[in-house]
């Protein structure tokens, strides 16, 4: 079987070089997934799975993350998140950044009152929230979405409450809110805000009151094709259909999230048919003796997600742009690229993917302006010399139990190694690296994600009120950088397209000349699964980071054998 080509790679991330999102036409096309890769089925395997009309799925993590969708982080948070709530708009499954209404009628209207940017929001009537264990099913209103919002902005009860800076939510009736922003801003930015993705899912007002806060984690209530049914710590978390999901009745009874963090396992698993789909692998021809079996697909999707080495620069030594620039000289990309399959991977120049995102900076730009800072590490041994450290320092990180991350950090530590820069890592099971790394910051992180546009990767990870414990909104500057917020909140309230990317540039030229930031690769992701699973939709890019399984995934029973 051949590995995926670069034409291939080119044409999953169309969507998100022509555009930073695009308003989907329509949300009833009922297409089928076509299936990228595929293993020779002419003839079935011996043994299948007793179908039970329950997809079993395999992320590659030890235990759930948070329950709470204002706070996913990790890749089995935004699964969950995604099954069990919605947002006022959707990313369309399978079709990110494409975006279209989904707790909303239709898309947001536009209007000026009182001298304010507002858009007007008109929910959809007979949406049901799940029953809980302290509350019956009952209608979505307008006092849910304030009341999610309002959650959402703040940084107590939210990992994104920097998002929703300038913004007030209004009800004006049962079935419309309304956004009144402090500044205007394009529907480019304003969009993703109120999507299904970080603060934009909507929680169960009633349930988190009457339940409490910590019960509601044990139990989350949402409007979502799927509700929570048993969760056992380590192993499982398992789901229920919502029969009463205002899309209709989903066609699976339940899906079960089962934490494999061995990606042998998690292989043998899929061959074995203990799971329908499984989190697959960049390793080196993982995909190519995996189709090797009958029955088994792969279908490679984006988001592209980057991967950064943010640099602290307010912990000793980081705190010396010499030293952060001897760390940059002594790093290099193409090692870290090895990390993944050839075909899987592609490096970044900028914190701001260019290939995927309007702002960001290529190779050619980068070079241009002498911020590509290739290796040299005569270079960087002199820097660090000069700053007082002729013999090195060591240094305390922390990272996950993740293949990628794993690699990552044991990469870092052999190319800084050779400038005399001892790194320790200490290895954490994913959701605890994310707790940790905001808790207790350290000299530097390698973190991988993908965001919707340039302004929120900037704000993010950039914006002082983002810098972590001390910010307003505490949020991923791991770098602990302020001095491009003029630049990033220029480029938020400028409407003219061309001036906005220009900003976006700006600031960045800014952080990668103070070495905040040492941008590395993005990574597509590709999901195994049995040939008889059937998503229900075509896919090229989630914003969950898997598939994403709907009211229309199907396991294709004629397609298996039972046992």
């Amino acid at each position: 079987m051949a590995t995926i080509s670069r034409i291939v790679l080119l044409l999953l991330f169309i969507p998100f070089i022509c555009s930073p999102f695009a308003v989907a036409q329509t949300a009833s096309d009922k297409t089928t997934m076509p299936e990228v890769l595929v293993s020779d089925s002419s003839h079935q395997p011996t043994m299948a799975k007793q179908m039970d009309n329950v997809l079993d799925f395999a992320l590659h993590v030890t235990k759930m993350g948070k329950t709470d969708p204002h706070f996913a982080a990790g890749s089995q948070d935004r699964t969950f998140a995604d099954l069990v709530f919605n947002g006022l708009l959707r990313y369309v499954p399978g079709g990110a950044p494409k975006i279209e209404s989904d707790l909303a009628v239709g898309m947001p209207v536009l209007s000026t009152v009182n001298g304010k940017q507002t858009w007007t929001v008109t929910l959809r009537k007979g949406v049901m929230f799940h029953s809980g264990p302290m509350t019956a099913s009952y209608e979505l209103t307008a006092d849910d979405v304030v009341f999610s919002f309002s959650k959402a902005a703040d940084p107590g009860q939210s990992a994104y409450a920097g998002d929703y800076d300038g913004m007030t939510v209004k009800k004006r009736d049962q079935y419309t809110v309304e956004f009144v922003m402090e500044k205007p801003i394009s529907s480019i930015l304003f969009f993703p805000k109120i999507t299904n993705y970080n603060g934009g899912f909507i929680v169960s007002k009633k349930a988190v009151e009457k339940m409490g806060y910590d019960s509601y984690l044990k139990h989350p209530v949402g409007t979502g094709p799927f509700m929570f049914k048993e969760h056992i710590p380590g192993v499982r978390l398992s789901l229920g259909a919502h029969t009463g999901y205002f899309r209709g009745k989903p066609a699976l009874d339940g899906v079960a999230l089962h934490f494999v963090p061995d990606t042998e396992k998690r292989r043998a698993g899929l061959l074995d048919h203990t799971f329908d789909v499984i989190i697959g692998s960049g390793n080196q021809g993982f995909a190519e003796t995996l189709l090797k079996n009958p029955g088994i697909a792969i279908n490679p999707h984006g988001p592209g997600e980057v991967t950064t080495v943010y640099l602290n620069t307010s912990i000793p030594p980081m705190d010396d742009i010499r030293v952060r620039k001897a760390v940059t000289l002594a790093l290099n990309r193409d090692d870290f690229l090895q990390v993944y399959d050839e075909n899987s991977a592609g490096p970044v120049f900028s914190p701001v993917p260019a290939d995927f995102l309007p702002g960001g900076l290529t190779r050619d730009e980068v070079v241009k302006l002498g911020i590509n800072f290739e290796t040299n590490l005569v270079k960087a041994r002199s820097l660090l010399s000069e700053a007082g450290y002729p013999k090195g320092f060591k240094l305390a990180l922390v990272g996950s139990e993740k293949r990628v991350y794993r690699a990552c950090y044991r990469i870092l530590q052999e190319q800084l190694s050779r400038i005399g820069i001892e790194c320790e890592v200490k290895i954490l099971p994913h959701s605890e690296m994310h707790k940790t790394i905001r808790k207790n910051p350290r000299p530097i992180v390698i973190y991988t994600a993908w965001r919707p546009n340039a302004d929120v990767f900037l704000t993010r990870f950039f914006h002082s009120n983002s810098i972590l414990l001390t910010g307003e909104k505490p949020d991923t500057n791991f770098s602990n950088y302020g001095l491009i917020d003029q630049l990033i909140e220029g480029a938020r309230f400028e409407i003219d397209p061309e001036k906005q990317v220009s900003l976006w540039q700006q600031a960045q030229i800014k952080l990668l000349s103070d070495h905040a930031a040492y941008p590395v690769m993005y990574a597509i992701m590709n999901t195994p699964r049995q040939s008889y699973v059937d998503y229900g939709h075509p896919l090229k890019a989630s914003m969950a980071l898997y598939p994403q399984f709907t009211e229309r995934t199907r396991l294709l029973k004629e397609n298996a054998i039972n046992e």
